[in-house]
């Protein structure tokens, strides 16, 4: 069973608490808002802290083997998860393009909460897992975001001049071109580009991610109370049913990709968790008119109290019966 107050400590984090008062003034009215050139300056400054943060990671991991062969998978599924996801989602009804893609976008993402979560769940458990799995972390994070802006675009559809325009949107947008452009500076400057970024990317991080979980809080809560796309029972099945193929999918890549234990057990649980801070970030400026109301709030409020009280137990599980 997972650690019940460590579940209690995560729920309770100023950044989720943040985003529950988000969701809790909208309800009640309130007139409180985050102006949107802030908003966007939080989107892009969260992006940035992101790709640099992960950037530094994989240079300290270095390329060695295990290295790469967990690194490969895990790019492998961000990038091809959300075409599968989006398959599905474009099934269900009153769902847009563009929330479709988000949604899509968010699926094949991954969440650092929870990410920590299963950290320590599993040493709970005596199990250990490669330093670098923070790197994989951090690579998780983008290949969903460029798939789920391809498949938003048509990339490849029409005239055959639109391929240029739809590919230099996606690789030169702002979300692409900060998410990337940080994780390679990151990479360049190393550890001597923490040290005098630390306070940037580290500390100042959670008040704005704060802040931002806030507005996204603000904009779900008020998006549902527009009467817009709301959580149907088909969306809540998806937000339930789709980690969980995620994660049997991750598990069984991971068997024959020949991983150790503990590197298996941690990259099942990222596969089977969603973006609540990268994607709606990026969608933010990519998809304005997607429906944070849905993909946000499938993420936050359902996939991600799921996976903490019985995912990445169910995950860690599955993982100690298939190797042992």
């Amino acid at each position: 069973m997972p650690d019940l107050s460590a579940t209690a400590a995560l729920l309770t984090s100023p950044a989720i608490l943040f985003f529950f008062l988000g969701a809790a003034a909208a309800f009640a009215r309130s007139d409180l808002s985050i102006p949107e050139p802030v908003a966007k300056a939080l989107s892009l400054y969260l992006m940035f802290c992101i790709g640099f943060k992960g950037g530094v990671e994989a240079r300290t991991a270095g390329l060695n083997g295990d290295f790469l062969a967990v690194a490969a998978l895990g790019l492998a599924l961000s990038a091809l998860m959300p075409l599968l996801a989006y398959m599905l989602l474009k099934r269900l009804p009153r769902l847009d393009r563009s929330t479709v893609c988000a949604m899509a976008a968010t699926y094949g993402s991954v969440s650092v909460v929870t990410f920590a979560a299963g950290q320590q769940h599993l040493a709970t458990l005596g199990l250990s897992s490669g330093g670098y799995m923070a790197a994989v972390l951090a690579l998780m994070e983008t290949p969903a975001i460029l798939t789920a802006l391809l498949l938003l675009n048509g990339a490849g559809r029409g005239v055959p001049g639109q391929r240029r325009t739809v590919l230099k949107e996606v690789f030169v947008g702002a979300a692409t071109v900060m998410l990337l452009g940080s994780f390679l500076v990151g990479m360049l400057s190393g550890t001597a580009g923490m040290v005098r970024l630390e306070l940037f990317v580290g500390p100042l991080f959670q008040g704005a991610l704060c802040f931002f979980l806030l507005d996204i809080g603000l904009t779900a809560a008020r998006r549902l109370m527009e009467g817009g796309r709301r959580l149907t029972p088909s969306v809540v099945a998806f937000a339930i049913g789709f980690p969980l193929l995620s994660a049997a999918m991750a598990l069984g890549l991971s068997r024959l990709a020949g991983l150790d234990l503990g590197n298996a057990a941690l990259l099942t649980i990222l596969a089977g968790s969603a973006s609540y801070i990268a994607v709606p970030a990026a969608m933010r400026l990519a998809a304005p008119e997607a429906d944070t109301g849905v993909f946000v709030t499938a993420s936050l409020a359902i996939t991600f109290p799921f996976n903490l009280t019985i995912g990445i137990a169910l995950y860690t599980a599955a993982t100690l019966w298939l190797w042992r």
